[in-house]
C-alpha cells in the first residue's frame, strides 16, 4: 500500500542535485546530466540539458531557497529566488 501511495505523489521537493559530464567521443562535445534527488531519495529524475541550460539550471538551484519537481508534467519549479 505504501508503494501505491508513493507513486501517487506527483510533486516532490528537490533535496539534492548531482551534476555530471560524459565524453561522447574524443574531441566532440560531451553530454551533461543533472540527477535530481527527490524527497531525500524517495524518487529521482535525470535531466539531459544542453551546456547552456545546465549552467542556468545550476544557477537557479544555487539562488533559490527550494525547488520542486512535477513528475507528471516534467517541470522544475524554483521558489524564493534571490535577485540581488
Amino acid at each position: 500500500m505504501e508503494q501505491v501511495t508513493e507513486r501517487k505523489i506527483l510533486i516532490r521537493q528537490v533535496t539534492q542535485v548531482q551534476a555530471s559530464w560524459t565524453e561522447t567521443e574524443r574531441g566532440a562535445p560531451g553530454a551533461f546530466t543533472l540527477q535530481l534527488i527527490l524527497d531525500n531519495g524517495a524518487d529521482e529524475y535525470v535531466l539531459r540539458p544542453t551546456a547552456e541550460d545546465a549552467d542556468v539550471l545550476l544557477q537557479l538551484v544555487k539562488g533559490s531557497e527550494k525547488a520542486v519537481f512535477d513528475l507528471e508534467r516534467k517541470v522544475l519549479i524554483f521558489g524564493n529566488i534571490a535577485v540581488d
